[in-house]
């Protein structure tokens, strides 16, 4: 088949130049886009009197042939006809003949692929806010299961404050869930139909993108051909928003990690998602949890990719937005992936909640406690943090908790402290405390995965 620009061209094109332009061996990814976007603009074609009802038929006809050939796995993509659009339409006119030169009519490739593009986003979107809403649900369903165990909170990866497991693993829920709800916002920038700019400057052929848009279920169509031929911002979007996922997952996958250490005990992760060593017979390593946490720069690295390519480019379409694909196709395959094991792993794991409750007693994790429990009594705060601090300090010196000092010890730094002072100084009175809306109590995480299920629905 003679190149769409033979006509003004004198030498063929050089066998280097076709191996170090094409794009075939990865947009043929984009095979059942391009498709169904040309079934559409076939169908607006006749309907607007373009071309006959007669050629149409014969090239939907022809395309959902092609469709066939493709799944089956019959259809030969050639790289000497460069990309994807090129390898359906020089396949079309072979089944066809003339009727499949009349499909190009009023479109280019440069918004034909910005079409392709838009409609694979917004299918990986789709795909991907399913995927997030199993995992919200898993982490529903982990919290509601763990509601009973106490655990250390930590700031500055130091001991803090007791929390529920439950409060910690809904933290993570309620990340997923704003990642779910920002992949939600970008379809409304991503679902816009470009086809329909031609080139860069529309057609005077009397087209209807309105038609298009309705048959390919577009919320609206761009109002500028030349923005809607160099426009990738709806692919950094996507981009942009799976990068903060993966940070998300890698700081989970971190915790993972550490928490399967031996150093931490918190958690046994299943045989079935971890690996052994080589050489060390008795390792058990978390390759899962750090094959995830690794795939985040890869992620980070795809959306920078895409950011430098754009960054210099002039008005409208360069050959440069061909660089686009393989990182917008390796996040939304990396993020399918991440999405698919991450919940099978959690719903595989085994708490040790005697040593989470163990850690959380040690490190004087309720002190915040017994400042409050100054304050009640009277205290200003500042004073109150004073005090517990010099008792800090003393169990400190005497190598001594929290709890292992008498009513006396605790009266030599405050007269305001009395026996009930035995009652905030444990995890579980600790934990029990913190009924203020969105803290750690039961009570409080109960209402908060209640409140979540139903964000769910």
């Amino acid at each position: 088949m003679k190149k769409p620009w033979a006509g003004r061209f004198t030498e063929k094109t050089s066998k280097s130049v076709e191996d170090f332009t094409e794009s075939i061996s990865f947009d043929k990814k984009l095979w059942k886009y391009d498709i169904e976007g040309s079934i559409a603009h076939a169908k607006m074609l006749s309907k607007q009197g373009i071309i006959s009802k007669r050629d149409s038929g014969r090239i939907v006809r022809g395309l959902k042939d092609i469709w066939t050939e493709i799944e089956e796995g019959r259809f030969r993509f050639r790289e000497e006809l460069e990309d994807i659009h090129m390898n359906i339409e020089a396949a079309l006119i072979k089944k066809v003949g003339d009727a499949g030169g009349m499909l190009h009519t009023a479109r280019s490739r440069n918004d034909q692929v910005a079409l392709d593009l838009r409609l694979y986003v917004r299918a990986s979107v789709e795909e991907i806010i399913g995927l997030l809403r199993r995992l919200e649900t898993v982490l529903a369903d982990l919290a509601d299961g763990t509601l009973g165990i106490v655990m250390p909170g930590y700031t500055h990866t130091q001991r803090a404050q007791p929390v529920l497991l439950a409060h910690h693993v809904m933290a993570y829920a309620q990340m997923f869930r704003r990642d779910r709800m920002r992949f939600g916002d970008a379809l409304k920038r991503i679902n816009v139909l470009p086809l329909g700019s031609c080139a860069l400057a529309g057609t005077g052929l009397p087209i209807d993108r309105q038609y298009v848009a309705s048959l390919l279920k577009f919320d609206s169509v761009s109002d500028n051909s030349m923005d809607s031929v160099s426009d990738r911002d709806f692919a950094l979007e996507f981009l942009s928003c799976a990068a903060v996922l993966m940070m998300h997952v890698s700081r989970m996958a971190e915790e993972m990690v550490l928490w399967s250490s031996e150093e931490f005990g918190f958690v046994e992760i299943a045989d079935a998602f971890a690996t052994g060593s080589s050489i060390m017979p008795q390792k058990k390593n978390p390759d899962v949890a750090e094959l995830m946490r690794g795939k985040t720069g890869r992620v980070y690295g795809n959306l920078m990719s895409l950011l430098t390519v754009m960054k210099g480019l002039p008005m409208t379409y360069n050959r440069d937005m061909q660089e686009d694909k393989e990182p917008l196709f390796d996040t939304a395959d990396t993020l399918r992936a991440v999405l698919s094991i991450l919940p099978e792993m959690l719903k595989n794991m085994t708490f040790d909640a005697a040593r989470l409750r163990q850690s959380s007693d040690a490190a004087f994790s309720t002190a915040t406690d017994i400042a409050e429990y100054l304050v009640n009594k009277g205290l200003p705060f500042r004073t109150a943090h004073e005090i517990t601090g010099k008792i800090v300090r003393f169990c400190l010196d005497n190598g001594k908790q929290l709890h292992d000092l008498d009513l006396e010890s605790y009266r030599l730094f405050s007269p305001k402290i009395e026996k009930d002072v035995f009652d905030v100084i444990s995890s579980s009175a600790s934990v029990n405390a913190k009924k203020s809306y969105g803290g750690t109590s039961p009570t409080a995480v109960k209402a908060q995965i209640k409140r979540f299920r139903n964000s769910l629905k």
